[in-house]
């Protein structure tokens, strides 16, 4: 229950930078690519076709490319970053 209050807190943080960052409450192309983490836009269309890509991805009609909302990103990269620290206490003796 903590770690959800925590994910919760830490997305709202992070939706609210990348809201700043982009004044948009979608992005696409090299900012997509760059907030998932991709290393190149290559990466980010191969992840596309395999569909492996971490949050939902979605065309819109009359416009080139494919977009994601920010809030979705900044709640899948809190999960990640809990996730990591889970990891990292679980490994550590108990004391």
């Amino acid at each position: 229950m903590a770690n959800e209050l925590i994910a919760d807190k830490l997305a709202a943080q992070l939706e609210e930078g990348l809201m700043k960052r982009f004044d948009t409450p979608l992005i696409s192309g090299e900012d997509l690519q760059k907030a998932l983490g991709y290393k190149s836009i290559d990466a980010l269309r191969q992840a596309i076709v395999r569909k492996t890509v971490p949050v939902p991805v979605f065309t819109i009609a009359h416009r080139r490319g494919k977009y994601a909302l920010i809030k979705d990103i900044a709640i899948w990269l809190a999960n990640q970053s809990i996730e990591a620290q889970k990891e990292i206490n679980d490994g550590l003796p108990q004391t």
